[in-house]
C-alpha cells in the first residue's frame, strides 16, 4: 500500500510536469473506486490550471484555478506520466490529457483509490478535517506524542497510527520508529515516560525522512508507460523479518498481530 513516503515521492516526481500546465481533456473510465467519481468531473477539470501538487498524509492534493482534485492512491493505486500512443489497459481508469503532451493516468487494479473534487478549501473537506498534525512537521514532537498518550491503555503502535493522532505512520514505519526508539509495539500508550516519546518523535522523523530519502532516486519511475508503481525497496530492520537476526543484538525478531495488523519487533532490544 503506498504510504506517506511513497505519496509524497509521487508529488515530488510529478510537480515539475504538471505544475504550471492545463488539463485539456479528461476521461473516467471507470467511475466506481473506494468513493464514486462524481459525474461532470471530466468538465471540472477540462480546461483547468494546475497551480502545485500538496500532500496531506497520503492524499495527494491538485490545486487548479477551479477547484482542488483530491486524490488517494488507495492499496495498489499509481499515478504516471504516458506519451499519448500508450493504450490503455484494463486497469487504467482515469486519464488527464495535458496541454504539453502526456497523458497523467491512473492505474488502480484493486479500486479502492479516490478521485475526488472540491471547490472549497481542502483542509475543511471532510476527509481532511478530522487530521493530526504532518509527522514531520514542527507541530508533531515528543510532548505533543506524550500530552497525546495520556490515559490511553491502547497500544503505543495503535496510537501513532492513529491519523487523529498523527497522519502518515502507517504500519511499515511504525514498525520500524518503534524499533529505533527501542519500545515495544505492544505497550500501553499512557504507561510510556515523556524521555521515550521524545526519542520516538524523533524516530518516526528519522524513518519517513529517510524513506522519502531513498524514494527520490526512483523519480525517474514516474515517467513511462509500464504502469508499474515508483515506489522503492525499503531498507527494513524489524518489519517482515520475523525469525532473522536483529540488527543490533543478533535475537530472532518476533511477531504478533495488533489491531489486525502484522507487527515485528525485538523483545531484547524493544522493551
Amino acid at each position: 500500500m503506498p504510504e506517506l513516503p511513497e505519496v509524497e515521492t509521487t508529488r515530488r516526481g510529478l510537480a515539475p510536469h504538471l505544475e504550471g500546465h492545463t488539463v485539456r481533456s479528461a476521461r473516467v473510465r471507470q467511475r466506481r473506486l473506494r468513493w464514486p467519481v462524481e459525474k461532470g468531473f471530466e468538465r471540472r477539470i477540462s480546461g483547468a490550471k494546475i497551480l502545485r501538487l500538496e500532500r496531506r498524509a497520503k492524499y495527494l492534493l491538485v490545486h487548479t484555478d477551479r477547484g482542488c482534485a483530491i486524490w488517494h492512491l488507495g492499496m495498489s493505486g499509481s499515478l504516471r506520466l504516458v506519451g499519448p500512443e500508450c493504450a490503455a489497459e484494463k486497469h487504467d481508469h482515469i486519464d488527464w490529457q495535458l496541454d504539453s503532451g502526456p497523458i497523467l493516468r491512473y492505474r488502480d487494479p484493486r479500486r479502492f483509490g479516490a478521485l475526488l473534487w472540491t471547490g472549497g478549501e481542502p483542509a475543511e473537506h471532510e476527509l481532511l478535517a478530522h487530521l493530526g498534525p504532518e509527522p514531520l512537521s514542527g507541530d508533531f514532537h515528543g510532548d505533543y506524542l506524550f500530552s497525546a498518550s495520556r490515559g490511553r491503555r491502547q497500544a503505543v503502535k495503535a496510537l501513532i497510527m492513529d491519523g487523529r493522532i498523527v497522519v502518515g505512520v502507517g504500519n511499515i514505519y511504525a514498525s520500524e520508529a518503534l524499533f529505533l526508539a527501542g519500545i515495544r509495539p505492544d505497550k500501553a500508550a499512557g504507561s510510556i515516560s515523556r524521555a521515550r516519546y521524545l526519542r520516538l518523535a524523533d524516530a518516526i522523523k528519522e524513518v519517513l525522512a529517510r524513506a522519502i530519502e531513498q524514494g527520490g532516486t526512483t523519480l525517474r519511475d514516474f515517467i513511462g508507460g509500464d504502469g508499474q508503481p515508483g515506489y522503492f525497496a525499503q531498507q527494513l530492520n524489524v518489519y517482515g523479518r520475523a525469525g532473522q537476526p536483529c540488527p543490533d543484538c543478533g535475537r530472532a525478531i518476533r511477531d504478533l498481530i495488533l489491531a489486525q495488523r502484522n507487527t515485528f519487533f525485538c523483545s531484547r532490544c524493544q522493551r
